[in-house]
């Protein structure tokens, strides 16, 4: 399974810097397969594994502020791992073929 997610707070002033500094730290820590872009964190691995570090990241935001914003899509595919990294080799072979 792989989970995109982003979580910030609300309520904390302009800069989320580190309350997504501390989402990200428990995310790497977590040891799952892991990448985070400029708008979101994926994460790949079993639904209770990912649900918990989604879990643990928002609470980390949640001391920033009062309130927090979670945004998370999953793509639910049993029987197939490595695909954090499949996905964007088959776009890539892909591209390079065309």
């Amino acid at each position: 399974m792989l989970v995109a997610f982003s979580v910030a707070p609300l309520g904390a002033g302009e800069s989320v810097t580190e309350a997504v500094v501390d989402a990200v730290r428990v995310v790497r820590e977590s040891g799952l397969p892991h990448r985070t872009d400029s708008m979101f964190t994926t994460i790949e691995g079993e639904w209770d594994e990912v649900m918990d570090v989604v879990k643990r990241a928002t609470e980390a935001v949640g001391r920033h502020g009062n309130r927090v914003s979670l945004v998370l899509k999953a793509d639910i595919r049993p029987g197939y791992t490595g695909q954090l990294d499949a996905k964007v080799a088959r776009v890539e072979a892909g591209l390079a073929g065309a």
